[in-house]
């Protein structure tokens, strides 16, 4: 029996697409205008010789110097998320190696990266004074994840749940979806941001967005929608899902995904693989969020 194919959209052909150049244009002929406006703005102003001549260059060049601070915060940011990324392999490296060399290595980097923090100094000082006695190989990177990165840890799972319960109350509050939409990318980038500098990066906004994007990738990587979804149903229970309201329900799905961003913002931010440490999953946050609501909630109720 012979098929008849059928012929769908995709086999259209598209040609010059005149609208999207009509947009491009357009743009383009703003953002020139607005440009050359501007130009010839600061060109007035300044062949000035009153006051406003010199006010206009006094403040060109305070825009000016906050650009270059700004680039360099920038580039000095790029250039630790690389670090921490670097050390990380090398981590690795030295773990699937056991070369007692490398493990030297990738430990001092390690402190370097995490001197002259004050939070860090007892345990900076505490592991150099252990890690003489230590003598496998293997051990050293077993002893720092213990020491030195599980307090970070601590501190990261605070930041999490900060901002997931942020984000559920502002959901379920927000009169309009676009300001929790907002309000939900804004938060998730700052908590990403936090969340490396704890760590011992420091990105700044384009920073942050490229490690967004390595978050998302490892997200989709791992199933981390669906997880979340799940991970709702095991704690609130299917009913309760049901019977929440709309707002209830987006604001639950929002801090609930958010500490999963946070746990996989972890993996690809920490130094070090979870060698001792216990490891941050977004099911041991959920739970400590919701056995905290449920607790208040009996005690307003008491």
């Amino acid at each position: 029996m012979r098929t008849t194919v059928r012929p769908t959209a995709g086999d259209l052909k598209r040609g010059i697409r005149w609208g999207a150049m009509l947009m491009s244009g357009l743009a383009g002929l703003i953002a020139l205008a607005t440009v050359t406006w501007f130009i010839n703005y600061i060109q007035i102003a300044l062949a000035r010789q009153d006051w406003i001549g010199w006010l206009a260059f006094a403040l060109l060049c305070l825009v000016g110097l906050s650009a270059l601070v700004l680039i360099l915060r920038e580039i000095y940011g790029l250039f630790r998320l690389r670090r921490l990324g670097a050390l990380r392999q090398e981590v690795t490296h030295a773990i699937d190696t056991r070369d007692a060399a490398s493990e030297r290595r990738a430990l001092k980097d390690l402190k370097a990266l995490l001197a002259g923090r004050a939070d860090l100094q007892w345990p900076l000082a505490r592991f150099t004074e252990h890690e003489r006695a230590v003598l496998d190989p293997g051990e050293l990177l077993s002893l720092a994840d213990r020491e030195l990165i599980m307090p970070l840890d601590q501190e990261v799972r605070r930041t999490v749940l900060a901002a997931a319960k942020r984000i559920g109350m502002v959901t379920a509050i927000s009169p309009m979806p676009w300001i929790a939409m907002l309000y939900v990318l804004i938060e998730n980038l700052r908590m990403l941001r936090a969340i490396a500098g704890l760590y011992g990066g420091r990105p700044g906004p384009l920073g942050a967005l490229r490690l967004a994007r390595l978050v998302v990738g490892h997200i989709l990587a791992t199933g981390g929608v669906a997880l979340t979804d799940d991970l709702l149903g095991q704690f609130l229970g299917q009913d309760m899902l049901r019977r929440l309201s709309r707002r209830l329900g987006e604001g639950a799905f929002n801090g609930a995904l958010t500490a999963r961003v946070g746990a996989a913002a972890v993996e690809v931010c920490r130094p070090l693989p979870f060698i001792s440490a216990p490891p941050v999953r977004a099911r041991d946050m959920l739970a400590e969020a919701f056995r905290r609501n449920a607790t208040s909630s009996g005690r307003d109720t008491s």
